[in-house]
Parts: structure tokens; sequence; C-alpha cells
């Protein structure tokens, strides 16, 4: 069975997204060696910030991306990144592209995002299995907890006299 939490210093997460991206003016690029090129960059960008591309296919006209992305980036930031440095290292390698699109502006403006993730009635379980944890933990403690910021005991019976 896969790993299924990836876990930063104090955080536990499961955060997948689906992201489609397509070319300026939708054409027909992705094709050869531009493809390849593509994959390569954008597989090694992703393991420069530490995101798990877990499924990647590339269309002619657009990219669909499954990527596992840790909560201290935004989805909007790690797309900025992706299609930037990209774009830079795409014109970089193909240079004969800056007649159709211009001054390194490969990648349309916008893009498609999802997010993917486990179903309710796994949460809905594991919210349960917590309680029941917890319930028995405080069964095995046997210290008493005092409210630090309430009362004396003696305050208490001088308030009630």
């Amino acid at each position: 069975m896969a790993k299924k939490y990836n876990s930063l210093a104090h955080t536990k997460y499961y955060t997948r997204y689906h992201i489609v991206f397509t070319p300026k003016y939708r054409r027909k690029a992705i094709y050869a060696r531009v493809r390849a090129d593509i994959r390569d960059i954008v597989k090694r960008l992703c393991m420069y910030k530490g995101i798990e591309i877990i499924e990647g296919h590339m269309m002619l006209d657009h990219v669909h991306l499954l990527l596992e992305i840790a909560p201290k980036y935004s989805v909007s930031q790690i797309m900025g990144y992706l299609k930037g440095k990209s774009a830079l290292e795409i014109f970089d390698k193909h240079a004969n592209l800056k007649y159709k699109y211009g001054n390194r502006h490969f990648w349309s403006e916008g893009y498609y995002v999802s997010t993917v993730g486990i179903n309710e009635s796994t949460v809905k379980k594991y919210i349960q299995e917590q309680e029941r944890a917890d319930i028995a933990q405080d069964k095995l403690s046997v210290k008493e907890y005092e409210d630090p910021f309430g009362e004396d005991k003696e305050v208490r019976k001088q308030n009630k006299r």
C-alpha cells in the first residue's frame, strides 16, 4: 500500500490537485521534441519545490497534471512558478516559437484546478476513531486537571457563605 499522508514539521497533509493549463491561443504546439522538453522541464521544476507528480498527461493543446502540493505553497503560487519558469526554458530550447507566441509568453493566462480528496466516509471514520482514542486515553489518565485561571477552593468556599 502506498504512503497515504505526507508531512512537514508540524503538519500531516493529503492535498492533491487536478490542474489543466493550455498554451497561448490554445495552439496545438505540444508535440514531438517540444512535448518531451516540456515534460522534463515540469518534472524538474516540481522536484525543485518538492511537489509530487501523481499523474501527468500532455495533449496537443493542453496539459493535465495531478499534483500533491504541500500546504506551505498555494496553488496559484505553484502555477505561476511552473508556467513562468517553464516558458523561459521552452523559449531557450526552442527559439523558433518566439515568432508564434511573442516575447516569452508560451502559456495562456488562466488554468483549471480541482481538489482531489479522500471521500467523506473515510473522514467520518477517522473522526470517530479519534474520539474513541481520546476517550480511551482519558480513562487511562488518573491526573485531575484544574483550571489554572479559575478560583481557588478557598475562594469558592467563602463565596458560598
